[in-house]
C-alpha cells in the first residue's frame, strides 16, 4: 500500500504538481494546479498508481471501467487491467458528454467511473449520467485525487488515492488576480514545478 508521502513523491518527480495563477476547468481559479497527465508517461509510476487505486475496488464486482476523455483514457484502461474488466471512455461530442466509436453499455452492468482529478466533480457526474442513460449501473468513483478536500458530491462513493484541500476563487473574487498575477490556462506557458 503507497503512502500518503510515497503518492506525492511520485506527482513531484513526474511534475504533477504546478504553482502559479490558474483557470481551472470549473472556471474557478487556483494558485495550485494537478496536471495529473504529467504521471500518465510514466508506465511504471502510473501503473503503481492505478493498481493502487484498483484495489479499493476489487471486491465490488465491477464489470467495466470509464473515465471522461482525454484525461482519464489511460487510467481507464489501466485500472480495469488490474480488476480484470473492459475498458471505456466517454467524450464530448457537440458539447456534450457521449459514448461514441461503437461503445456500449449493457443494462444492469456494473461501472467504475474514473477521473484524474476531481473539483467539482462536473466530468464524473456527466460520466455518470452517459452510465444511468444506457440502463447500466454507476457503482463508484475512483480518483488519482481529489482536490476538492472531500467535499464533492456525486451521489456515489467516491475513492482517491489522495486528497488535497487546495483553495479555489470565484474569478470575481480572486486575489491572485487583484495581485495582478498572469492568469494560465494549464498547457499554455511554461510552469514552475512545485519543489
Amino acid at each position: 500500500m503507497l503512502t500518503r508521502e510515497e503518492i506525492m513523491d511520485i506527482f513531484r518527480r513526474t511534475g504533477v504538481l504546478w504553482e502559479g495563477h490558474f483557470v481551472l476547468t470549473s472556471g474557478l481559479h487556483s494558485a495550485h494546479y494537478l496536471q495529473c497527465a504529467r504521471v500518465q508517461q510514466y508506465p511504471e509510476e502510473n501503473t503503481l498508481l492505478c493498481r493502487e487505486l484498483a484495489e479499493k475496488f476489487k471486491d465490488q464486482n465491477i464489470d467495466t471501467v470509464i473515465g471522461p476523455a482525454i484525461g482519464a483514457i489511460i487510467m481507464s484502461y489501466e485500472i480495469s487491467r488490474h480488476l480484470g474488466t473492459r475498458a471505456l471512455f466517454a467524450e464530448r461530442e457537440n458539447g456534450v458528454m457521449t459514448l461514441r466509436r461503437s461503445f456500449t453499455l449493457e443494462p444492469g452492468e456494473r461501472v467504475l467511473v474514473v477521473e484524474d482529478v476531481i473539483t467539482t466533480g462536473g466530468s464524473a457526474r456527466e460520466v455518470i449520467e452517459v452510465v444511468k442513460q444506457h440502463g447500466a449501473v454507476p457503482v463508484a468513483v475512483g480518483a488519482l485525487v481529489d482536490r476538492s478536500g472531500g467535499r464533492a458530491d456525486l451521489g456515489l462513493p467516491i475513492h482517491s488515492l489522495i486528497t488535497f484541500d487546495i483553495e479555489t476563487y470565484k474569478p470575481d473574487n480572486c486575489p491572485l488576480c487583484r495581485q495582478g498575477l498572469p492568469i494560465v490556462k494549464p498547457g499554455s506557458r511554461q510552469i514552475t514545478v512545485m519543489p
